[in-house]
């Protein structure tokens, strides 16, 4: 999918960014941008979208973004229906990797600093007693000024680069730039997706909803998106399903329904390929953890 570019707003008395946000939702727009993007989800759930990647986000997760990487969070469709108690949270850093000077990454006591910036271009969930300590430091750079800022900075990136508590998450650096009209598009598509995955979506429907031609919006998706349209469809459904084991509110067979799949055995079939095991193996897998 071919991301927006983004301008980071940032302030002449800072070399880098620190926000608390505290809005209705994470909004919906598919971008990327020049500045690594460190985003502690302290409330809020839904669907995340970084790089190839597709899945659900919740409270407590915490990911660092190389330079770059599309992405967008998605809350559930609940969200945008103006609920106060469904705001969502999060404190975001945003920093260019020479924004603590042009030769720090070059000092010997920084080696490992560029080799981390390599390996967020991947993009990495932060695991453990590393998300602890990072989550915290984050909280103080909310509030700190000045020298204390950079201290903090410092220290996260400490943290992050001796860690091998972390997960990748996309499986290539690969990114496309995008005029806007693209972005628009695709954000209208991806919209449309998340509001009707439980329904049958026809190439038909989903073409003219795009003012394509089928044959033309084929083409185009997959040029955008590397994948098929039926494959991404597929991919927001069994992320969705993955939402409702976690849950564990309701059988796994109405589970398949409720996703938009229309018999068990497509669903589990669909779900193994994605998430490379079986519904059953996934929720126990998680509930065990």
């Amino acid at each position: 999918m071919k991301p927006l570019f983004h301008k980071v707003p940032t302030s002449i008395q800072s070399s880098f960014e620190v926000r608390h946000n505290k809005e209705p939702n994470f909004g919906k727009i598919w971008h990327y941008h020049p500045e690594l993007e460190l985003h502690y989800v302290i409330k809020g759930e839904g669907v995340r979208f970084i790089g190839d990647n597709i899945s659900n986000f919740s409270s407590g997760e915490l990911i660092l973004l190389g330079e770059n990487l599309p992405h967008t969070w998605r809350c559930h469709e609940e969200y945008y229906q103006n609920k106060k108690e469904l705001d969502v949270e999060a404190i975001v850093i945003q920093f260019l990797p020479d924004c603590l000077g042009k030769d720090f990454i070059h000092l010997p006591e920084s080696f490992l600093i560029p080799k981390l910036f390599e390996k967020a271009k991947k993009g990495m969930i932060i695991h453990g007693k590393t998300r602890e300590l990072v989550m915290e430091q984050m909280k103080k750079a909310s509030t700190a000024n000045h020298i204390d800022k950079l201290i903090i900075l410092l220290n996260i990136l400490k943290f992050l680069s001796e860690t091998e508590e972390y997960t990748e998450i996309t499986s290539s650096h690969a990114f496309y730039q995008s005029n806007e009209s693209d972005s628009i598009r695709l954000n209208k598509i991806c919209s449309y997706t998340l509001s009707n995955y439980k329904k049958e979506i026809t190439l038909k429907e989903i073409a003219a909803f795009s003012n394509l031609s089928v044959t033309s919006f084929c083409r185009y998706f997959k040029l955008m998106t590397k994948k098929t349209y039926y494959d991404f469809l597929i991919e927001i459904r069994i992320s969705h399903a993955c939402r409702l084991l976690i849950e564990n509110k309701i059988p796994t067979e109405m589970i398949c329904f409720e996703c938009g799949f229309n018999n068990v055995s497509n669903f589990y079939r669909h779900f193994k390929k994605v998430a490379g095991i079986t519904p059953m193996e996934y929720k126990k897998r998680y509930l065990s953890n």
